[in-house]
């Protein structure tokens, strides 16, 4: 990991296995994580273009899922990993995600004859704005920016329009982010608001009612601030896994048993994270220029070690 300061400037330069040797970093393209996992499936197991419209329950306790082209399916269990805005998630009581004040635009650089950059996680820290980049392949180099924000302001889909604006936050930083940016396709870069949703004991719902329960963004949104959102997501996959295993053929009350103490076992976990995430975003995207100039020559340089904040990822799921 190299970090800069917006001038180019070299702050500190960090080795995973020399500050924890636990540690390792493999950056991945989602959609190739994705793809892979489907994969694994049985044909047809999938069904795309399959937005949700509502959800309720039968006369025979089985939860009934309408579709956006009228169909309505019928489940005896239903994990809703529907991202941040689930509807799933309403219907369970639980409140839209709060905005934290800050906002991202993302993206993926493509070089179709190789990306020329060695496998380092680069961060660049301004003043209210912060950026990074890493290869995620032989040719692809994803990239973010992290800028303050009062409010989510209009969406904007337009790719012209997107660039235009994330170059004019880092125009006088390294020309690497800017030429990145340049050579994104127009499918792969957006702008999203930054949001979480705190999951405070005895006053959120649970994760589970009856046998519908909630994985990943869906339950637990989170800033990105530690890179465990979709980690989060698939612990909570494993987890659940385990819990049905073991209730599956046995009577309907084992399953809302083994949801309920999914959620039980996972909340410890869930909510810390959140938490901290939020507050770390919070430390990195500071303005004041006195502030941010202790961070840069102090706090980066001389007090910060990798090897505590990484204790995060450190989470055993165990094997199935």
């Amino acid at each position: 990991m190299v970090v800069k300061s917006e001038d180019g400037r070299e702050l500190r330069t960090f080795k995973f296995k020399d500050e924890d040797e636990s540690q390792e970093v493999r950056a991945v393209e989602r959609r190739i994580l994705l793809e892979t996992l489907a994969n694994q499936l049985p044909p047809d197991a999938v069904r795309f273009s399959s937005k949700l419209t509502n959800i309720g329950r039968s006369e025979n306790g089985e939860t009934v899922l309408g579709l956006v082209d009228g169909t309505q399916l019928y489940g005896k269990i239903v994990i809703g990993c529907d991202g941040i805005r689930s509807p799933i998630a309403k219907w369970m009581g639980f409140p839209d995600p709060k905005y934290v004040g800050h906002c991202a635009f993302r993206g993926l650089g493509f070089y179709p004859d190789g990306q020329p950059f060695e496998p380092k996680v680069n961060y660049v820290y301004g003043r209210g704005v912060r950026a990074g980049y890493v290869p995620v392949s032989p040719t692809k180099v994803y990239w973010f920016i992290c800028f303050n924000s009062p409010s989510p302001g209009p969406k904007v889909t337009d790719p012209s329009i997107l660039k235009k604006q994330a170059k004019e936050l880092v125009r006088h930083w390294p020309l690497d982010l800017q030429n990145i940016i340049d050579i994104t396709p127009d499918d792969t870069i957006n702008r999203t608001p930054l949001v979480d949703r705190w999951l405070w004991p005895a006053v959120s719902p649970p994760a589970s009612s009856g046998t519908v329960v909630l994985v990943g963004d869906a339950w637990h949104p989170m800033t990105p601030n530690l890179g465990q959102g979709a980690c989060c997501a698939l612990e909570d996959a494993v987890v659940l896994s385990r819990k049905l295993a073991n209730a599956i053929k046995s009577q309907p009350a084992s399953i809302e048993v083994a949801l309920n103490s999914y959620g039980t076992e996972r909340w410890p976990r869930i909510f810390p994270l959140t938490i901290r995430a939020n507050l770390v975003g919070s430390v990195l995207q500071w303005e004041n220029p006195v502030v941010c100039s202790v961070r840069n020559n102090i706090i980066i340089p001389k007090l910060v070690s990798l090897g505590p904040l990484l204790e995060h990822t450190n989470f055993d799921c165990e094997p199935l």
